[in-house]
């Protein structure tokens, strides 16, 4: 790591300028995992003023990253080889408990910068002027031992900065690392205190863990400590919906299971980790504890939890600040996620199907995958079943696909063909007309320019 020409080229400048410069952190922690290290992030004794003029005497490329909180970023280049960096100076952080934002104070000393740090794995540093390895609170044994302890006490590192708590999940799903009790137990009496960071931190933070390789460890962690209480209520309310009679499946734990075989099938069919499919199986049952009914004979029915599901995660989700387009894509899979029981249980049509992928649009891929996924029942022959029925519909999609290029999926006749054709002008009636055509497109597919004309002028003349 040290070997990096761009670290060596940004040491000796540092250094020039009377400097010491570390190694800190994630890339300290990943180099020693054998994990990739990607962007470098560097701490020193230099004030931010005196980070940014060596940095500007090594490449144009500096940006202020936050000058209140000492850091700056740059892009270094050297020869071919070319790397992110940000240095930031020693310091200290805390919040205030009535505010978002820390309060920053900046030190002289690598130990008391250390301190401060989130968990001991990230508390180690390396010198890149003098070779010296820091780890003053065990870091390397931790890590050894794949055990998330505080430098700290937990309290006063959480009360530091409240959105660790969440960090300490997703690092047990992104480097399989166990919070230690003193931890777990911290983080359950102080979650209140996540209430104070911001939506878009808290957002940031679930979807790295939720694109980690392995999220439900992180997610049950939030969980159990009640902290999903303060971020992500409706999955936290599924853990209260266990039926001590056995008369319909533990919600919350086929949750969980949906989210890890949706990451399973995204790898088989070759996608990279996708945030709107994991949220998908994350919220698709969500709808249930306000749907559930029981019906005579015992049985429990969730009627229409689809719907109300996806209103529900509209709300959260725009409440944690994702974007509009991700909002809508999710809703869109949680609103959609039972439609194909309908084919399992008939034979649809091939107008049934293509209204589907018509409903389904530019998700029918995520909805492809979150429907396979939500089969988690223990009966083979039921769970062969439901995997035959939706292969048969994705075959017949693919076939009509072919046949029809459903991707288009829009009437024979555009607007300006249709006022062609009615003798009208721009308005209403365009849209009705236009509608009627799609309606007959998925009913009896393509119908060619010429039929479309006759069925158009059949339909005016009856309005």
């Amino acid at each position: 790591m040290v070997a990096n020409p761009v670290i060596g080229h940004v040491a000796a400048a540092f250094a020039e300028a009377g400097h010491d410069l570390h190694l800190v952190g994630g890339p300290v922690r990943d180099a020693l995992m054998g994990r990739g290290v990607h962007d470098l992030d560097f701490t020193t004794d230099a004030r931010p003023d005196a980070i940014e003029a060596v940095l500007k005497g090594l490449t144009k490329a500096t940006w202020d990253m936050g000058r209140e909180f000492g850091t700056i970023g740059a892009v270094v280049r050297v020869g071919d080889a070319e790397e992110t960096v940000e240095v930031t100076t020693y310091r200290a952080d805390s919040y205030d408990p009535a505010s978002r934002k820390p309060t920053v104070s900046f030190g002289d000393s690598l130990v008391d910068d250390l301190v401060r740090r989130d968990f001991t794995v990230n508390a180690m540093a390396l010198s890149v002027v003098s070779g010296a390895f820091a780890d003053p609170h065990g870091g390397l044994a931790d890590l050894e031992a794949g055990v998330l302890r505080t430098p700290s006490t937990p309290e006063v590192s959480f009360s530091d900065d409240p959105l660790r708590m969440m960090r300490a999940a997703r690092f047990a799903s992104q480097l399989g690392f166990t919070p230690a009790p003193e931890v777990v137990d911290a983080m359950t009496d102080m979650a209140e205190r996540i209430d104070i960071i911001s939506a878009e931190r808290v957002r940031d933070e679930l979807s790295r863990l939720l694109l980690s390789d392995a999220p439900r460890a992180g997610l049950d962690l939030l969980v159990r400590t009640g902290l999903a209480d303060r971020v992500l209520p409706e999955v936290a309310a599924l853990v209260r919906e266990v039926d001590e009679h056995g008369r319909h499946k533990d919600i919350y734990q086929h949750t969980l299971t949906v989210l890890e075989q949706s990451i399973d099938l995204e790898r088989e069919r070759g996608h990279a980790p996708d945030l709107v499919g994991r949220l998908a199986a994350v919220f698709h049952d969500i709808g249930k504890p306000r749907t559930k009914k029981f019906e005579a004979g015992g049985k429990v029915s969730f009627h229409h939890h689809d719907v109300v599901g996806a209103k529900m995660t509209k709300k959260r989700l725009s409440d944690l600040r994702f974007s509009s387009d991700e909002v809508k894509a999710v809703a869109k899979l949680v609103e959609l996620h039972l439609r194909f029981h309908g084919y399992a249980d008939a034979d649809w049509t091939d107008s049934a199907v293509r209204r589907y992928v018509r409903d389904a649009g530019d998700q029918l891929e995520r909805l492809h995958i979150l429907t396979r996924a939500d089969c988690t029942t223990r009966n083979a022959r039921k769970a062969n079943r439901l995997r035959t029925a939706y292969e048969q519909l994705e075959w017949r999609i693919d076939a009509l696909a072919e046949q029809e290029e459903l991707d288009a999926m829009r009437p024979d006749l555009d607007g300006t063909q249709i006022m062609e054709v009615l003798g009208i002008r721009p308005g209403p009636e365009v849209g009705q007309a236009y509608k009627f055509l799609l309606e007959k497109r998925l009913d009896e597919g393509p119908l060619g320019e010429e039929r479309a004309r006759e069925m158009l002028l059949e339909w005016w003349a009856q309005r």
